[in-house]
């Protein structure tokens, strides 16, 4: 009888018994688990219990939006690297516009909110009143305060007094936060959500101009990308930041546009300019509204600046926005 035979029973075991765990899966999918998961009754608590000895353990302040099932679903892309140069982004960093003054930290509100709870135990600060739905803490010193920040991912932190920001508990907050980035983490699950909620939105208008819509005030929007495009717009002949203008919330850019990149060998001889060269753009906000602002290219060069040239620049603004 030859060898191999004998274990042929045995190979057909295994066989049927692979795809049997084949077909239940050893690692489910749990997408459709979540998609088509129904809410349970809430949690009653006895009548007679201490009301004092029972709170939220994990405290989370409210979202700006909410979960919405959709087969266009997708898992959030990682973020996105500009012109191939990735940057380390500092863990906590400052904002400006004005008087104002606040704090970036780079954790989603959930994440830094028991740390803003920390930091006022730690400086024995005298909490009046906490509103965990908010995220504001009132204290004898100012009020602190935690929200979503404009990008995905990142927190603002306020402290306040009689509504102006306090520096010496800025500088506090700031150091409190540092401390911690070593082992704080910057990937959430709230700030992805947020991301795949739309929070800026590419539209070409009726008269084919593109634009970006952003649901945030002006001010915040215009300190975020003052700082990001300092950050980023520092190639000489290809993105540089010319001048910034708080006042008018604009900012005048040297950009070399798609269509001037993409120029071949042929378009270039035959063309009178010889280089390819940048042009101004003015990147200009526009409050249109408690909440929403409008982001627009406006060429002032005298070289062309096509419709695609436009959604081109805007989508990678808007990228640093996200």
């Amino acid at each position: 009888m030859n060898f191999a035979l004998k274990w042929m029973p045995l190979v057909a075991v295994l066989a049927l018994a692979t795809a049997g765990c084949a077909r239940d899966g050893f690692y489910d999918d749990r997408n459709i688990d979540y998609v088509e998961a129904q809410r349970s009754a809430p949690l009653v608590l006895p009548e007679g219990r201490n009301i004092e000895r029972y709170r939220d353990a994990m405290p989370v302040p409210e979202a700006t939006g909410t979960l919405r099932s959709s087969e266009r679903f997708s898992a959030p892309s990682p973020e996105r690297l500009v012109a191939g140069r990735a940057t380390e982004r500092d863990y906590v960093e400052r904002r400006e516009i004005g008087s104002d003054r606040w704090l970036v930290v780079g954790a989603d509100p959930g994440m830094v909110w028991p740390q803003l709870q920390d930091f006022a135990r730690a400086r024995g600060l005298q909490v009046q009143a906490s509103d965990d739905t908010r995220g504001v803490l009132e204290t004898d010193q100012g009020r602190l305060s935690v929200r979503q920040g404009l990008r995905e991912g990142d927190s603002e932190v306020r402290c306040d007094q009689t509504g102006r920001p306090v520096a010496a508990c800025l500088d506090a907050l700031e150091q409190h936060f540092s401390a911690r980035s070593a082992t704080a983490s910057a990937a959430s699950l709230a700030g992805q959500q947020i991301a795949a909620e739309d929070r800026l939105r590419l539209e070409q208008r009726g008269d084919g101009e593109w634009v970006v819509r952003i649901p945030l005030d002006i001010d915040r929007v215009w300190a975020e990308l003052s700082h990001q495009l300092e950050a980023d717009f520092t190639v000489e002949d290809r993105r540089e930041l010319v001048e910034q203008n708080p006042q008018s919330h604009d900012f005048l850019i040297n950009y070399m546009t798609a269509s001037e990149r993409d120029r071949g060998v042929v378009q270039i001889i035959m063309s009178p300019d010889v280089r390819q060269m940048p042009q101004h753009i003015r990147l200009a906000l526009e409050s249109e509204g408690p909440e929403r602002t409008t982001l627009r290219a406006i060429n002032e060069s005298e070289r062309r600046f096509l419709e695609r040239d436009a959604r081109e620049l805007l989508e990678r603004v808007a990228g640093l926005l996200r």
